[in-house]
């Protein structure tokens, strides 16, 4: 691999910004939206602060682990961080964008550069792609749940209050 590649991907949740970075800056969850990871920890730092460090160890498609550095933290609105990892590196940012009827989109765009072209006989343009398809599909679903029960809860308190008022 010479030059840089990238790629975008966004998905849409009915949850809040504030709900959606709750549920993506829980990483304890993470194992949720991938099936790739075999152990997630801070490393360095205290979690989303600027200079902080991930390490992300993988065992699918193959065993690797990844140095997840935070360059930029601005909750609930951006993260951004570069990875390093085979031989690659690459800079990811993910935005959560509210949306005017509600709900929050997350984008995400990565570009990654390094010696490694090919992982378990893949382009790793393609893990990359499969992977972030994957996580992010099931993240906004997460999400989606997370405000569904906080909904059924407010309609919950909502019922008690009347029925005391009455």
């Amino acid at each position: 691999m010479r030059a840089f590649e990238g790629f975008d991907y966004s998905v849409i949740s009915k949850a809040s910004r504030d709900v959606a970075w709750q549920v993506f800056s829980d990483w304890t969850l993470w194992p949720k939206f991938s099936d790739f990871y075999q152990d997630i920890r801070w490393t360095k730092g205290e979690p989303w602060k600027e200079g902080s460090r991930l390490s992300i160890t993988t065992d699918r498609p193959v065993r690797i682990t990844l140095d997840h550095v935070i360059t930029l933290c601005d909750p609930p609105e951006k993260v951004a961080w570069i990875d390093h990892a085979i031989g690659v590196t690459m800079e990811q940012w993910v935005f959560f964008d509210a949306l005017p009827n509600g709900g929050t989109q997350v984008r995400t765009w990565a570009e990654f550069t390094g010696i490694t072209a090919i992982v378990a006989g893949r382009r790793i343009k393609d893990v990359l792609l499969e992977f972030t398809h994957g996580w992010y599909d099931r993240f906004a679903e997460q999400c989606d749940r997370v405000a569904d029960r906080r909904v059924a809860a407010n309609l919950k308190s909502a019922v008690v209050i009347r029925a005391e008022s009455a």
